[in-house]
């Protein structure tokens, strides 16, 4: 059974960076002797949203055709495709950088797919020969749910997922 983790402003950073160390190991646990992309994304999912508070979606968009297709996720039904030019997730893909949006709504271009989000995190998945695999995006209903702690712990988790495809 995973605890859930307190919104940031409920802990100090050293215990928020500890909680992700743990977060880390439970989901290296999930990835061992496992190498398939979907499998380990949808426990990656799961675990995520399970255990970190305020949440309302954690997932996964794969890159297909020039455009972000909908993987398995955690919450809401979700936008299926994604253009790059469009919304947090395109811009992620687009920039090959994290995305970490305290206001949703004043972010140009934002896709509405729950109107319950307020902040959002979108990390790149790139693997180690620079190709682009998709995103990771984890949206929350609480405004500014998510800072650098989190972005350091979504990133660390991305490079575990990423690292559990090397066969």
């Amino acid at each position: 059974m995973h605890q859930s983790l307190p919104p940031a402003s409920a802990t100090s950073p050293a215990e928020r960076r500890a909680q992700y160390d743990e977060l880390l190991l439970q989901a290296r646990g999930l990835f061992t002797d496992e190498h398939d992309a979907i499998a380990n994304a949808a426990n990656l999912s799961a675990l995520v949203f399970e255990t970190l508070s305020g949440l309302n979606w954690a997932g996964f968009y794969f890159l297909k055709k020039n455009e972000l297709v909908l993987g398995p996720f955690q919450g809401r039904p979700a936008c299926v495709r994604i253009q790059l030019d469009r919304g947090v997730c395109g811009a992620a893909a687009s920039s090959r950088s994290v995305q970490l949006v305290p206001d949703v709504h004043e972010f140009p271009g934002h896709i509405a797919c729950d109107p319950a989000s307020r902040s959002e995190i979108v990390v790149p998945l790139v693997n180690a020969s620079g190709e682009l695999l998709g995103v990771w995006d984890v949206d929350s209903p609480l405004p500014g749910r998510f800072d650098a702690i989190d972005a350091a712990g979504m990133q660390a988790l991305c490079q575990l997922w990423l690292d559990s495809l090397q066969a």
